[in-house]
């Protein structure tokens, strides 16, 4: 049985790696894996202990072969230089969880909706308005996060 990382043990890479390797005994080793995902063991090394950021094909290529697609969203939100300003990072939770998310979301789109149309109606957002607003977007913001951790959950648990 191959040994833990001490080194990599928070890397989300490694992590996710050694979950799959429960479904996958090659997984257990980098060399295993590397052979999978088709990429040099040294690199998985290196982007396992964070000394290097991996490609955006080598981050499908291992959510993929480690049935992890929340590998995608960690890269996109935490290590793209567009995606940290624009992608919100997203935890994977149980189903129960986020469908109370998504109801308490959906819950409040009346509202946002009729205050959405009162800050539009005339064509132009006043200074008095833009707190409104704010709290528009923000709700809007919630419903996507909720949205996406929800077809994140799909991706891995249904196939």
């Amino acid at each position: 049985m191959p040994r833990k990382a001490t080194k990599a043990a928070d890397s989300v890479y490694y992590l996710a790696r050694i979950e799959a390797a429960a479904c996958n005994d090659k997984l257990n080793s980098r060399e295993g894996a590397a052979e999978i995902i088709g990429i040099d063991r040294t690199r998985l090394a290196r982007i396992e202990l964070g000394s290097l950021d991996p490609y955006p094909e080598e981050v499908m290529l291992m959510a993929d072969a480690y049935n992890a697609p929340e590998l995608g969203n960690h890269f996109c939100s935490c290590q793209c230089p567009l995606g940290r300003h624009t992608v919100p990072q997203i935890e994977l939770a149980e189903l129960d969880r986020l469908t109370l998310q998504v109801l308490s979301a959906f819950q409040r789109v009346t509202t946002i909706k009729d205050t959405l149309l009162d800050i539009a109606s005339d064509g132009v957002i006043e200074d008095k308005e833009r707190p409104q607003l704010d709290q528009v977007l923000g709700a809007l913001d919630l419903i996507s996060k909720n949205a996406q951790s929800l077809r994140l959950w799909a991706e891995k648990n249904i196939k």
